[in-house]
């Protein structure tokens, strides 16, 4: 495969929208064939393209398995989804603003995670995070004006602090662009902390993820899929990136971001557990498992020789995370519009018995490789915390898949539907067929089906289905307060709002009050008024003794 293949996987869905201009209800089913291109290259990857035309260093490829994996499973699921969100925005008015933004998001991902240099991921993860806002509000209402807001001030400031670290890390290392220079050079505190701040509130973990919450309730189900399966994992996708291979900063606060990435994993459950819709519990689910992810970040900091061994399971993990999570938001999206058969209900327990690392799944396979590196790492006192994080996570998506079951429309399903069912189909089984398609993936799978394996990831999923069947029998229902709890982020968001809106500044203009000032006046002309004569002859009196005094 020619080089240039690099240049065409960005480009392809900019000439997409392009062509959607002008010729919407033809080109608007094929969106997904954008998406092809980065899926080749994903499998057969060319050498890297060199494009010092653009900045000095400049260069898009995939030289690694972690680009690869992600590149692969983007644009598997931006593929599927796009399918699923033309039959779900078919008859809609706005579908052409919906798919320029979608388009958008798409070129942005892609680009930055074949980019190999900080300028060039800078560029694509600007456009993927600005061009997102447009599908967070897509649908009318308060609910989505107020997600929206809140996810543009963060993204904005997301923006402004990684550009504020991507010019101190070029300056650390000499003024160089590319991330194979930057992997040798030191890191400065003040640099770790803009860097991770800035691409933090992307990734969505504990405490910088009050966006998450929002956004996906409001945001159409295909837009909900690709937010939560691949855009937060451009957040960590950029922290592998701009953090070097070796760094005493970041072993020394290892422990402390390993445990944030643990406190994000439980808070996460915690709050999903409370919601009522179904979306919202799927969002917070995210968070938790985000807070994996930046666990394993961690742990490939605090141990950076095994750094090789860290990247393979972030890339198994994310994969396995992102494909069997869109398929759980375009199910919701489903639900919401027809009533599901039993077929259907078992494609959507697939993914989230994988999530909750169920066996023979992606997930066991991902969550037995967790545990056994963790065990052999200097931080296996928390491995019982992995343990328990399964327990947690199949509580929170089986109250999900309750929620679903509950808001189900009760519109059967039409023959139009089978459009969004195949895509989402697809998507639901990858966790078994993922472990039998991609090498990289299979002997870890192998390894998790043995017996002690099996129990291992099998008994918390019997402990949870034990828990929700005794809350279901006991007809527990969650605390009207614990429902409502209030949400600082919201209030802020609009004070700030308003704060921009209506700036206290002092007026450019004076203030003149006219009714005093004409007050004034008359009482002025009322006095000349009434001396007027008296004064007149004082004054020629005066003008007489002067002239007087000086003949």
């Amino acid at each position: 495969m020619n080089a240039v293949v690099w240049l065409v996987i960005p480009m392809a869905p900019l000439v997409t929208a392009c062509m959607l201009l002008c010729w919407r209800d033809r080109v608007a089913p094929w969106l997904w064939l954008s998406c092809l291109p980065a899926l080749l290259a994903a499998m057969f990857p060319p050498a890297a393209l060199p494009l010092p035309a653009l900045w000095p260093g400049a260069q898009w490829g995939a030289p690694d398995m972690v680009a690869r994996a992600f590149l692969g499973f983007t644009a598997l699921l931006w593929g599927c989804a796009s399918l699923y969100a033309f039959a779900y925005h078919k008859t809609d008015p706005h579908r052409l603003r919906f798919f320029s933004f979608w388009l958008l998001s798409l070129s942005g991902n892609l680009l930055l995670i074949i980019a190999q240099d900080g300028a060039s991921f800078y560029v694509g993860f600007t456009v993927m995070s600005l061009a997102a806002y447009g599908l967070i509000i897509h649908q009318a209402g308060p609910a989505p004006r107020q997600a929206g807001r809140l996810y543009l001030q963060l993204a904005v400031l997301g923006e402004m602090l990684l550009y504020v670290g991507l010019m101190l890390r070029i300056h650390e290392v000499g003024g160089v662009y590319g991330f194979t220079d930057w992997q040798t050079a030191p890191l400065g505190g003040v640099t770790a902390v803009l860097i991770l701040t800035g691409f933090g509130i992307k990734a969505g973990f504990w405490p910088l993820h009050v966006w998450l919450p929002l956004a996906h309730p409001a945001a159409p189900a295909a837009a909900s899929a690709v937010l939560s399966g691949a855009m937060i994992k451009a957040g960590i996708l950029g922290l592998w990136r701009f953090m070097p291979d070796s760094d005493g900063w970041l072993v020394d606060w290892s422990t402390v971001l390993f445990a944030i990435g643990m406190v994000s994993a439980f808070y996460g459950v915690a709050l999903g557990l409370v919601q009522t819709k179904a979306k919202a519990a799927l969002a917070y689910s995210s968070v938790s498992q985000v807070g994996y992810l930046l666990a394993i970040l961690a742990l490939a900091w605090y141990q950076p020789e095994a750094r090789a061994l860290w990247g393979t399971l972030l890339a198994l993990y994310a994969v396995h995370h992102g494909l069997a999570k869109g398929a759980l938001f375009m199910g919701a999206g489903l639900a919401s519009s027809y009533r599901l058969n039993p077929l259907h209900g078992f494609l959507m327990l697939i993914p989230a018995l994988a999530i909750a690392g169920a066996p023979i799944t992606s997930g066991a396979a991902v969550k037995t490789l967790f545990k056994k590196q963790l065990d052999q790492s200097l931080l296996n006192e928390w491995l019982p915390l992995l343990t328990l994080g399964a327990l947690a996570t199949a509580l929170v998506l089986a109250r999900a898949l309750w929620l679903m079951r509950h808001a189900q429309n009760a519109a059967p399903s039409t023959p139009a539907a089978r459009t969004l069912i195949l895509p989402w189909a697809l998507l639901c089984l990858m966790p078994l067929l993922l472990p039998l398609l991609w090498p990289e993936l299979r002997a870890t799978w192998l390894a998790s089906l043995s017996l002690h394996a099996i129990w291992a990831t099998f008994w918390p999923l019997l402990f949870a289905l034990a828990l929700t069947l005794l809350a279901i029998r006991c007809g527990w229902t969650i605390p009207y307060r614990l429902t409502h709890l209030p949400n600082p982020a919201r209030y802020l968001s609009l004070q700030l709002f308003r704060l921009v809106k209506r700036p206290p500044v002092p007026p450019l203009e004076p203030r003149v009050d006219a009714v005093r000032w004409r007050a004034r006046e008359r009482r002025w002309n009322h006095f000349w008024q009434q001396n007027i004569m008296t004064l007149s002859a004082w004054i020629l009196c005066g003008l007489l003794l002067l002239g007087w005094a000086t003949g």
